[in-house]
């Protein structure tokens, strides 16, 4: 296995990845928070075999396990879903001693996140990510929290879990459409932090795309080492380096909002957003045309959309303006300056986004 330590103090906490290590899952959590009560909190596509497994795993290393399961998509992640969560572990009799165990992808993950993160004013909670996506990115950081119906991500939490276990194989059972989703996070991830993964994804698409077990270790272990040495500089967002995280994402998130969360796959979204995004800082002469087309060809090679749907950009430029990054009712964006390197960069005129968004 490879370990990638997240070294935030007190709130410290190591990822785990491996190949078919789901059923040393109890071991693990018995490691980091040794709990007597472990509620399983998954979905209905993830249930069998994954979330049966981690809890007959955590129950084979002496906890009582609960197993609580939500309906799949990113519908589901509103605070109806919480308030319902709460009440069933109220009625199991969970505690501060309960451990939050989170099978399933980044909509699981934020979701029983989000609830350990307010239940009892707080538990404990694991991470066990089945997606891609959610083993690149949403499983590291401790980001948790739920949806507005008029803005992604509205109310939530930073609320480090105490571990997080990557097993590969079991992206073996995720449909292609979900995999080739998370392939757009961990192509960001070379945009904004590091050139040589970036040539690497580039050289390796072809066996990324088929899920070659060795390049599928090694992209998720580099995704993860880049994150957390980004989320160990800005734990909580309050210097502006965690930002880069979100590049493409003011895009993405207002085209899932106006389109009701339904159309597309969060990592779709990202793909998109990110080329919007490299066009915009085209645009604005922070880059040269050849920088958005080696990542439209990347995205392209993986199978991930790249052209902006028609939509209202008034009701895009009223969801962007909800953005988390906006200041003074200012739009700011993450933008690249270079293949590895982006910025927040503030006061772009709206004009310049509606050029980018198309006819």
């Amino acid at each position: 296995m490879t370990a990638v330590d997240v070294k935030l103090h007190e709130r410290s906490y190591t990822i785990e990845i491996g190949t078919d290590v789901l059923g040393q899952l109890g071991a693990h959590v018995a490691d980091w928070c040794a709990p007597s009560h472990a509620v399983v909190i998954t979905d209905e596509n993830v249930e069998k075999p994954h979330a049966l497994a981690a809890a007959t795993s955590l129950s084979q290393a002496g906890a009582t396990v609960d197993l609580l399961v939500v309906e799949p998509g990113e519908q589901t992640k509103n605070v109806a879903s919480a308030a319902g969560l709460w009440d069933k572990m109220l009625a199991l009799g969970a505690d501060r001693k309960s451990v939050v165990v989170a099978v399933g992808g980044g909509v699981v993950g934020d979701l029983a996140g989000f609830v350990a993160a307010t239940f009892a004013r707080g538990l404990a909670y694991v991470q066990v990510p089945t997606t891609l996506l959610a083993q690149v990115d949403s499983s590291v950081g401790g980001k948790v929290g739920v949806n507005l119906a008029g803005g992604k991500n509205m109310v939530g939490a930073f609320w480090q879990p105490a571990g997080v276990l990557i097993d590969t194989a079991v992206l073996d059972t995720l449909p292609e459409r979900e995999y080739t989703a998370g392939l757009a996070e961990v192509v960001k991830y070379g945009v904004i932090l590091d050139a040589d993964f970036f040539a690497y994804l580039e050289a390796h698409a072809k066996e990324l795309s088929g899920r070659d077990a060795d390049v599928l270790q090694h992209v998720v272990a580099r995704c993860c080492r880049l994150k957390a040495d980004v989320v160990e500089a800005d734990e909580r967002e309050l210097t502006g380096g965690r930002a880069v995280l979100n590049y493409g994402h003011t895009f993405c998130h207002a085209l899932e909002t106006v389109t009701g969360y339904g159309r597309y796959l969060h990592g779709e979204a990202v793909a998109i957003g990110m080329l919007c995004a490299s066009r915009l800082a085209e645009r604005l002469g922070r880059v040269d045309a050849e920088l958005t087309e080696r990542q439209q060809k990347l995205l392209t090679a993986l199978k991930l959309p790249v052209d902006f749907p028609a939509l209202d950009h008034e009701a895009l430029l009223a969801a962007m303006a909800r953005d988390k990054k906006v200041e003074h009712g200012r739009l700011r964006f993450v933008l690249p300056s270079r293949m590895g390197h982006v910025e927040l960069v503030g006061d772009i005129d709206q004009q310049d986004v509606r050029a980018v968004l198309g006819d």
